[in-house]
């Protein structure tokens, strides 16, 4: 146990409050802004002076690298490719369509929203027409590059195993994408090809650090949107009145990392999930309402009631439907959240194309 009383399971930054801006990928320009000239007048053109050094300090923290320029896509690679900087960017859009699409798709492809994206551009008009188009985007002068590092949108609290490995996860779900779209089948079968492995354990030690950066940064399957310190969920791990649930998930290709977290304030005769969130990178490997339904099956072992909160905001609003499906009835509200129950009779099975384990 530890020595200070545990915080109450509604601490942490409210859904209703926006948390400091945190930026998950930089989109980059490339003429007069990743590198010095137009590559398309001028086949000698250099890197700008502290692009590179931005572009690995930002990638060590964990924060992706994309391209929005119109320009001719193979040419534009193979320069990034001798610079030796290709493998950084992932889904890069290089054509001649505006850049507020590209940026948008981008956004789409890597599954975060707007409002996590910085765009650099050393013109005014485009800079102007992604931010009228998308006023989420944060849109900065290519000037700013070398500064990058030091904005503090761009400090995560902590650098976590999977802040370290983000950009390789990544390229990892983009083979994954190309497998999937070159298998003939249905889906059920693909999925039973990728041998997924997913894993539930208490969360302690180096997994706190992993706990808060998903309360910070995962926001559409996220079961309230409250955000928790290192310390308050440390707190929660040693607490015998809480659970504080982490899970991960593997498959042929390599790690996702530690892609859910959930926590359950115990009391007798009743568990409240206070908090439930899903990696949206993973949703698409149909393993969303694992987690959830471990919980139940937990529960309905234990012989308690089991209920769970939820604050809707104007992005989770699939976690709602989530609690729907599994069966939770709306019976009151607590708070800013509202309260559903389960009757514990809806709980699905594990799909057979997983492996759950789980270490309690």
């Amino acid at each position: 146990m530890s020595s200070t009383s545990p915080p109450a399971a509604t601490a942490g930054t409210p859904a209703g409050l926006v948390p400091p801006r945190k930026i998950k990928c930089v989109v980059w320009d490339l003429d007069h802004t990743l590198w010095d000239g137009i590559l398309s007048e001028d086949k000698a053109v250099a890197l700008k002076p502290g692009v590179r050094e931005a572009i690995e300090v930002l990638d060590a923290r964990g924060i992706l690298h994309s391209v929005a320029s119109r320009n001719d896509f193979e040419p534009a690679m193979a320069r990034l490719r001798e610079f030796g900087l290709a493998d950084y960017f992932i889904f890069p859009q290089i054509h001649w369509n505006p850049k507020s699409g590209s940026v948008r798709a981008i956004a789409d492809r890597i599954g975060i929203g707007l409002d996590t994206l910085a765009f650099l551009d050393d013109q005014p008009f485009e800079r102007a027409e992604v931010g009228a188009a998308l006023p989420e985007v944060l849109c900065l002068d290519a000037a700013e590059a070398p500064g990058l590092p030091a904005r503090p949108e761009m400090q995560p609290l902590f650098i976590t195993e999977d802040s370290r490995n983000r950009r390789q996860m990544y390229r990892a779900d983009i083979q994954r994408q190309s497998a999937e779209e070159e298998f003939k089948g249905v889906k059920e079968e693909f999925l039973s090809g990728l041998n997924m492995r997913f894993h539930i354990s208490r969360a302690t030690g180096n997994d706190l650090q992993r706990a808060e950066e998903l309360t910070v940064r995962t926001h559409q399957l996220n079961s309230t949107g409250y955000t928790y310190s290192y310390e308050e969920l440390e707190a929660f791990s040693h607490s015998a009145a809480h659970q504080l649930l982490i899970a991960s998930l593997e498959d042929r290709f390599g790690t996702y990392g530690k892609i859910g977290l959930a926590l359950i304030a115990i009391q007798p005769g009743l568990w409240t999930i206070k908090l439930l969130l899903m990696s949206c990178r993973v949703i698409s490997r149909g393993v969303g309402t694992v987690l959830l339904n471990f919980i139940m099956k937990q529960a309905q072992q234990n012989q308690v009631r089991l209920q769970a909160e939820l604050v809707p905001t104007d992005r989770n609003r699939m976690m709602h439907v989530t609690y729907k499906f599994a069966g939770f009835k709306l019976v009151g509200n607590s708070g800013e959240a509202q309260l559903f129950e389960s009757n514990l009779a809806n709980i699905q099975e594990v799909p057979s194309y997983l492996q759950l384990t789980s270490q309690l």
